[in-house]
């Protein structure tokens, strides 16, 4: 999956479809009728938009993901990080901690998540 960027629509339409698959074209018409305000056309085009993408199939009217939420924002925040600071994980770290101070829990949870990365 090359591009795994998303626009605000498209996210918000992304996560609705990840929130309630699997379900059908004609489900999926009607919660964006309602969450959205959409109508059915722009419904299909930006499903066919996200499908070609890879993220989601539409299978004889049912959607369908290809690839999960969470994985999804994990690839992209790798491209992010690879994009923006060369793939270098500490220097996304700096840059993110010197204008946002991390709590003593979310220090203790980065090393927690390092320890258990050292295990595997």
């Amino acid at each position: 999956m090359k591009d795994v960027k998303l626009g605000a629509v498209e996210a918000r339409f992304a996560d609705l479809i990840w929130k309630h698959a699997p379900l059908s074209s004609g489900e999926l018409v009607k919660l964006c009728e309602t969450e959205l305000t959409w109508k059915k056309s722009t419904t299909y085009t930006v499903l066919k938009k996200l499908c070609e993408r890879g993220l989601f199939e539409n299978q004889n009217g049912t959607v369908v993901t290809r690839i999960e939420r969470e994985e999804f924002y994990a690839l992209q925040s790798e491209q992010f990080v690879e994009e923006t600071f060369d793939g270098s994980l500490p220097a996304f770290l700096a840059a993110f901690t010197q204008r946002k101070k991390l709590s003593p829990k979310e220090i203790e949870e980065i090393r927690r998540m390092i320890d258990a990365y050292k295990e595997d």
